[in-house]
Formats: C-alpha cells, sequence, structure tokens
C-alpha cells in the first residue's frame, strides 16, 4: 500500500519539552474520541479495514474447538458448592449453586440478564453459610463492576445496584449480615480525571443504605492504591492489605475483632514499607500461615502465632525452591496426619506436592493430568481429606479433578461439558540464549510432522509478574492445524522463574523484555522452526508494548504484526485508563531518569519515515477504560504515514467491548481476524 490509500491524518507540529528534550505528538488530537476528526478517521479506518479484509478462514474452525465450553472449581459452603460451567452452544459461562441432594440451579446468567450478550459477570462471593451471594456485573466492557446480593435458596435479589465498586473484594462476616468492600470515592468528592482511583474498604450492614457505610480504611492514603480486604472463617481476624497501584509489594495490617469491633477494628501492622507481597491465612489449628517472597523472591510459607504476626516471629514451613516458583496451598486437615497441599509452577509447568503440616515434610505429590497449567487448589473451608484444582494444558480444555489425600488417587471431578475432535499437536518446551546471555523458556507448538520452515506467530507478553503457561486456546490450535507453528515465550518481566524475573523486565530494565522477545525470533529462525518472511508476532496490551518496541527495533526481523489493546505512547500513557497505576512497573515521564527509560524505547515515538515496517493490524476496543484505544489510533496514524514498506497498517476498532471478559462469538470473530491476517501475510 502507499501514503495515499490511507485515510488523512494531519500531522501537527504539537510538542512537549521535558527534561530539555522536545518530545514531538504529530497526532496528539487522535486523543479526543468525541471529535469530528477523529470521528470520521475511526470511519475511514473501518471501512479500509472492511476494504483490506479476507474472508474469515479460521472462524468456523475456531468456533467448533471453543464448543468445549468450560468448568470451574467449586466453592464449598457447608453441604452447598457453588461453581460456574459454559455449554457448547452458551456466549457466557452460568454460576450455579448445588444443593446437598444434588439438585443443580442457575443463580447467574449473564445472557439472562442481557440477551445482547454485553453483560459480563465480573466477580461472585458467596456467604460464609452459602445463603446470600454477591456478585458483580458490567456491562459493554467498561468493566465498572455493580455490585448486587441475592438469596441462594430463592434467587431473589436482596441489595443492589451498588456503584464503584471495580476489582472489589467482598469479605463477609459469620451470619451474612454484613462484609468489606472496596469502592471508590463518588466522582462529586474527586478531580473528574481521578474517578478512576480513591478507593477505600468500607463495612456494608445488609438491609441497610450505603450512606450508612462505615469507613474503615484507605482515607489520607495514595489514590492510586489498590485494597485487599479478607475475614477468617470464623470471624475473628480481618485482615487488609495496601498496595501502590500495580507494584509488586504490599502493606498488611490484622485486627482481632473479638477485641474490637467491626466498625471500628485496631488495626496492627503484619508489614509496612517492606519491598515484598505477602498474603495470610488463619488455619483452623490456630496458626497462621504466610505466604511471602520476603527474603524468597520465589515465595516460601512461613507459620507463626496470629498474636505474633511480625516478621521476626515467623519461621520456614515450605522454604523457598531453588527453580520452582510457589503459587498457593490448601490445609487438609481431616486425616489423622494433617497435610498441606503446594501448589508450584517449575518453568511455567504446574505440579502440586504433599507436605506434613506439622514440619512441612514433604511426603509425596498429587498425580496431575499432565505437563499444564493447575488452577487455585480449594479446600473444604470446614476441613477435610479432598482438594480440588482446575487443569489444562494445550490439548486438553479446562478440567476440575479432586484429589483424596486418604487414598491418594486424583480422579476426574468435572470435564468441560462439549465433545470436540482436538487435532493432533507436538508441543516442545525449548531453552534459548537473551542478548546478555540470559537463559529464557519458550514453548514451541507445531504440527506432529515437525518440518520447518513454517508461518509462525511469536506471542509474548513480559511484564507486571504475570506468566504465561500452558493452556487450551482455540485460536491456537486452529492454526497448527492449518501448517503453522505458535511460540509463547516466557519472558524477563513475567513471572515464571520468580519476582527476580520479574523485576529485570521493569522499570529501567525494561529493554530485556524485549531482547528477550528478539532473541526467541532469532532462535526460532536459526533452528529452521521458520523466516524472517514467514515469522509474526502477536500480543495485547502490556504485550501490545512488546511488539510495538519489537516491530520499532527490528523491522526487518519480523512480517506481520497483531498489536492488541496496547500501550504505545510512554509518555503519556499516565494520563489515560488506569495508566496512573503502573507507573511502579514503566516509570514515569515526571521523572528525569525514568523518563530517559521510557523515551528510549517508547514505540510511538521512534516511528521513522521510510523505514519498511511489517505488516500490522491493531485491534482495540471502543469500551477499554483500563487502556485507551488513542495508544493504537496514534501509532496507526504514525506507521501509515512512516512506512516505506508494501504490508498494510490497518486497525480494527471494536465497539461495545473492553479489555476484558467478552461473549464467545465476540471472541470468534476477533480471534477469525487476526489468524486471518497473519495467514495472509506470512503465506500460510
Amino acid at each position: 500500500m502507499t501514503r495515499e490509500s490511507y485515510p488523512a491524518a494531519p500531522r501537527e507540529e504539537t510538542a512537549d519539552v521535558l527534561h530539555g528534550i522536545t518530545v514531538p505528538d504529530p497526532y496528539r488530537w487522535l486523543e479526543d474520541p468525541d471529535s469530528p476528526e477523529t470521528e470520521r478517521w475511526l470511519v475511514a479506518q473501518a471501512e479500509l479495514f472492511k476494504r483490506e479484509s479476507e474472508p474469515q478462514r479460521f472462524k468456523s474452525r475456531i468456533a467448533e474447538l471453543l464448543k468445549s465450553g468450560s468448568v470451574g472449581s467449586p466453592t464449598w459452603r457447608g453441604e452447598r458448592y457453588f461453581f460456574s460451567r459454559r455449554t457448547p452452544e452458551q456466549e457466557h459461562a452460568v454460576y450455579y449453586v448445588v444443593e446437598p441432594d444434588g439438585t443443580e440451579r442457575a443463580l447467574i446468567d449473564p445472557m439472562a440478564l442481557d440477551p445482547s450478550g454485553l453483560t459480563t459477570l465480573d466477580a461472585v462471593q458467596p456467604d460464609k453459610e452459602g445463603r446470600l451471594l454477591a456478585y458483580q456485573i458490567s456491562v459493554g466492557g467498561d468493566e465498572e463492576s455493580v455490585l448486587y446480593l441475592i438469596d441462594v435458596a430463592t434467587g431473589t435479589r436482596v441489595e443492589g445496584p451498588i456503584d464503584r465498586c471495580r476489582y472489589s473484594p467482598i469479605a463477609w462476616l459469620p451470619g451474612g449480615e454484613a462484609f468489606y468492600y472496596v469502592r471508590r470515592l463518588p466522582g462529586t468528592e474527586v478531580p473528574e480525571n481521578e474517578r478512576q482511583f480513591h478507593r477505600r474498604v468500607y463495612l456494608h450492614r445488609v438491609g441497610t443504605s450505603t450512606e450508612d457505610d462505615v469507613m474503615i480504611f484507605g482515607h489520607g492514603m495514595k489514590m492510586t492504591n489498590y485494597y485487599g480486604v479478607a475475614v477468617s472463617r470464623d470471624g475473628r481476624w480481618l485482615q487488609i492489605s495496601a498496595s501502590e497501584g500495580t507494584a509488586p509489594r504490599n502493606d498488611l495490617w490484622i485486627a482481632d475483632l473479638t477485641a474490637s469491633s467491626a466498625d471500628r477494628p485496631e488495626l496492627r501492622a503484619v508489614q509496612e514499607g517492606v519491598d515484598a507481597q505477602t498474603g495470610l491465612v488463619f488455619g483452623r489449628d490456630g496458626r497462621l500461615y504466610v505466604h511471602t517472597d520476603r527474603d524468597a523472591p520465589r515465595s516460601r510459607v512461613c507459620v507463626t502465632d496470629p498474636d505474633r504476626p511480625e516478621f521476626e516471629a515467623w519461621r520456614d514451613l515450605i522454604p523457598q525452591d531453588p527453580e520452582a516458583v510457589l503459587s498457593d496451598f490448601a490445609i487438609l486437615d481431616g486425616l489423622d496426619r494433617p497435610v498441606m497441599l503446594v501448589g508450584w509452577t517449575r518453568h511455567a509447568i504446574s505440579e502440586i506436592t504433599v507436605h506434613d503440616l506439622a514440619t512441612g515434610e514433604r511426603l509425596g505429590q498429587v498425580p496431575t493430568p499432565g505437563l499444564g497449567s493447575i488452577g487455585g487448589i480449594v479446600e473444604r473451608p470446614e476441613g477435610g481429606h479432598e482438594a480440588w484444582f482446575g487443569y489444562t494444558d494445550n490439548t486438553n480444555p479446562p478440567s476440575v479433578q479432586r484429589y483424596d489425600a486418604l487414598t491418594g488417587e486424583t480422579t476426574l471431578w468435572a470435564a468441560s461439558p462439549g465433545a470436540v475432535d482436538v487435532p493432533q499437536v507436538r508441543t516442545e518446551q525449548v531453552v534459548y540464549r537473551s542478548t546478555d546471555g540470559t537463559d529464557v523458556r519458550m514453548l514451541v507448538i507445531s504440527p506432529v510432522d515437525g518440518r520447518g520452515p513454517r508461518p509462525t506467530i511469536l506471542y509474548g507478553y513480559g511484564g507486571f509478574g504475570v506468566s504465561m503457561t500452558p493452556g487450551y486456546s482455540a485460536s491456537i490450535l486452529s492454526w497448527v492445524e492449518a501448517g503453522g507453528v505458535y511460540a509463547i515465550a516466557n519472558l524477563r518481566g513475567g513471572g515464571e522463574e520468580g519476582e527476580d524475573w520479574h523485576r529485570s523486565g521493569m522499570l529501567g530494565h525494561k529493554q530485556n523484555v524485549f531482547d528477550d522477545f528478539h532473541a526467541a525470533a532469532e532462535y526460532l529462525i536459526e533452528a529452521g522452526v521458520t523466516t524472517p518472511g514467514m515469522l509474526g508476532i502477536s500480543g495485547g496490551s502490556n504485550g501490545g508494548l512488546l511488539v510495538g518496541a519489537a516491530l520499532t527495533q527490528r523491522p526487518e526481523l519480523y512480517r506481520a504484526v497483531v498489536c492488541s489493546a496496547p500501550l504505545l505512547d510512554m509518555i503519556r500513557y499516565e494520563h489515560f485508563g488506569l495508566g496512573a497505576t503502573w507507573n511502579v512497573e514503566y516509570g514515569s515521564a515526571a521523572d528525569p531518569e525514568q523518563f530517559g527509560w521510557l523515551h528510549s524505547y517508547s514505540p510511538y515515538h521512534h516511528v521513522k519515515e521510510g523505514v519498511r515496517y511489517p505488516a500490522t493490524l491493531f485491534t482495540v476496543f471502543q469500551s477499554d477504560t483500563r487502556v485507551h484505544p488513542l495508544h493504537a489510533w496514534k501509532m496507526c496514524a504514525a506507521l501509515q504515514y512512516a512506512t516505506a514498506g508494501d504490508g498494510p497498517i490497518l486497525l480494527r476498532n471494536e465497539t461495545e467491548v473492553g479489555h476484558g471478559a467478552r461473549s464467545i462469538s465476540r471472541s470468534v470473530d476477533l480471534s477469525a481476524d487476526t489468524l486471518t491476517f497473519m495467514a495472509r501475510q506470512l503465506g500460510l
């Protein structure tokens, strides 16, 4: 395509001078989504995308593979349990309750609430007795969760809507008469550009007005703080955590609710101002279990007395492993010899070990279905000898497994409800060397004959301590079945090798992530898996930043790019969406040193005229309140102006969806469009 083929996008002389450096921003006018100029440009981009798009090639196969449906692990409340399930024809998962006699009832069906499919179920939390259910929903992808309560026995709505509850935990007190939760301050009390922030912890008593809710915590603290809140099963102990944005550290307090009232808890610090993440579990045996990465970047479990929660009193129960990352644990005490089940990821592959609860001595391992990913380990709140965990891998849809500590056996408890014909693929974990000599792992999924070179998609994320672990993907399986290769790199910035691995890819070390990604591409080429002309890259959100940096730093290395819901203007990202909560991950342009980091790689600011850039498809979502679509809009305009390549630069701008959950049919269309684009560009 030529520059004249693209919609008109005036380049303005707008620029900022930051720390003595001039930073041009020629497409700042695209930051206003409501301006007539932006609206005209978006309409023209939609027309261009429609003209340049080929008929979807993968849609029916992706839809068929998604007919596996899904199933979630149970949440037990006495003999009643709750779980989610999506059947083959459903757009969204439905949340159910199962009575002691086995009777199953749907409690929350998003399609029954809204047949348009635009309503999503964000979170659920039954009370400690299983009589009331708190649930949170949002509409059109905005993720602005609204809280409701229903009576489990009748399905009758008890309370709601309670707004401003985005990302709120619900911590029930025994009896279901009250709960702690997190809510933002009213918009009338904060500046308009800060309405996404200013959270507080409140106590709400069921049946009373939210106007009477008591503010428990958060006053006078940083506006970008996130708060966690939990109450022990017996109702005695309250814990509150606070973290600045997405920082990999938290402050933590507890209160004894038998020694102070629920609306005036006397909080006692467990850790403050410590560069570590710590969470607590109050055991049924009276001990306090501490899950922490303090002095243990791969995490450990310590024990202490609840009356002595301070660091000096902690003693190791499950020490840090030199290779595996400790992810979670569950306590099974309905045995002559109580045990702790400990979940680990070893180089992104999950495993569960069994330990003596008193001493931590390793007794064995829980059998798992394969080399895959395990969800949270679930026990009954009152204890017992059973545990449940979710399982998936690259060829197996999600299932729920049951482990019986009396027999040491793992059995299938619930399978995804749909039967699908999953193609045979070959999965291999390889190790390659990055620019600075660091060993990095990568999962390569290919056709069973394994011969190359083949059209290949390289995917990565590399941020916020998020681990890329094996999982069932209809999109990946469809691509490989058609003859392609799909590779997923475990880049620094993720959590696959613990907190040190994360920190070696954040703030001033962010270039390590991009170097790891380039090295992954070079490995795939040198190993004969693919060639530069058959290599595409894909990433979303922070992964969109990754591929944006990759295409500007090494445009000759990649033939095609899919960049979804990305961060790309790293100088101004803090001013939009939830950006202000991420400066603990990336840095702030307001700080001279941190500005230097950001300016060195900010993709939008590294687009140069006359470079042969890869064919690029931006996919963005108009209702995205996390990462504003303006990042992709500005970058798209810049690339369309600058590129000397003949590969198209296209924008797929979707309305009424956001950054997170969406209906299945919307997911199928998005995946089909992106794979069709890749197939065309890579020659699949």
